[in-house]
């Protein structure tokens, strides 16, 4: 039986085995380096940082995530690409509330990227449309 996120352990596993498949992914592997070069030893303990934060509130990540984002060759494919395999990820790992938290999150971000990038037009609009 699978248990919640509890912690940070449970966020580093979550972290590493969600960019371990985006690492191997057709359409997301060549954005994050490829284009982006992403220098993962630095990267993952951000988006440990990160998510953290986001999900229990740690004010460990003192970033700003949009501007990153604004320079890559990405659209809407490429945001469902992307929720599709944390939500895979998350489920294949964990199940409870806060597992359901951080996917509801994790979708949420990815709108108002779109949204900020001109990808779709109101908050309403799906991932997919």
């Amino acid at each position: 039986m699978k248990g919640d996120i509890t912690g940070e352990q449970d966020i580093k596993l979550l972290v590493d085995t969600f960019y371990g498949k985006v690492n191997d992914d057709e359409l997301l592997g060549p954005i994050f380096n490829g284009f982006a070069q992403v220098n993962w030893e630095h990267h993952l303990p951000v988006m440990y940082s990160f998510w953290s934060s986001v999900l229990f509130g740690t004010m460990a990540y003192k970033g700003q995530p949009f501007p990153k984002h604004m320079r890559l060759p990405i659209n809407r494919q490429h945001f469902a690409r992307w929720v599709e395999l944390f939500t895979q990820t998350a489920d294949e790992l964990f199940e409870g509330q806060k597992t359901q938290e951080l996917k509801q999150k994790a979708s949420s971000i990815a709108q108002i990227f779109q949204m900020k990038m001109g990808l779709i037009g109101t908050i309403g609009n799906k991932l997919t449309d």
